[in-house]
């Protein structure tokens, strides 16, 4: 019998202030990569409380996600895995300055779209550009577009 294939389901956020996008630099197997705050949906946790904890736990930003940008489906071209990515956009509430960033996380910083397209070879994907380009252009989806059956 084949095994039961999955997805990994990861959130991402796209946090803008003054026109600079909060992204992270981590170390990946791939080398240090751009990407936006964004991690694995944990078992029992909604998508909205998980985009907000990685954002908190990768940038030391407090983050509440407001609407959903898009879904995103890629597979990396080693075929090791197939990513399902729900990128949201919301409101920026603070910073906690001393709090430590998640291990392989190297630091936090604030780019502009055309600094994000710039360093495009060290993304960490093309989630990265594609999920940037559609918050540009505008893309917001409602929150209730998502259910949690109990």
């Amino acid at each position: 019998m084949d095994r039961l294939w999955k997805p990994s389901v990861t959130v991402a956020a796209l946090i803008e202030r003054d026109g600079r996008f909060l992204l992270v630099e981590e170390e990946t197997d791939d080398g240090v990569r751009l990407n936006q705050p964004a991690g694995h949906l944990e078992e029992g946790e909604s998508l909205a409380d998980a985009v907000a904890r990685e954002a908190l736990e990768e940038t030391a930003h407090r983050f509440r996600p407001e609407y959903l940008v898009g879904i995103y489906q890629w597979r990396r071209p080693d075929g090791r895995a197939t990513y399902l990515r729900f990128a949201f956009g919301g409101r920026l509430l603070g910073v906690e300055a001393e709090r430590a960033l998640d291990h392989g996380i190297l630091r936090a910083l604030w780019l502009t779209p055309e600094e994000i397209e710039a360093e495009r070879e060290r993304h960490r994907s093309p989630l990265v550009l594609a999920c940037l380009r559609d918050h540009l252009d505008g893309r917001r989806h409602g929150l209730d577009l998502i259910t949690r059956c109990p």
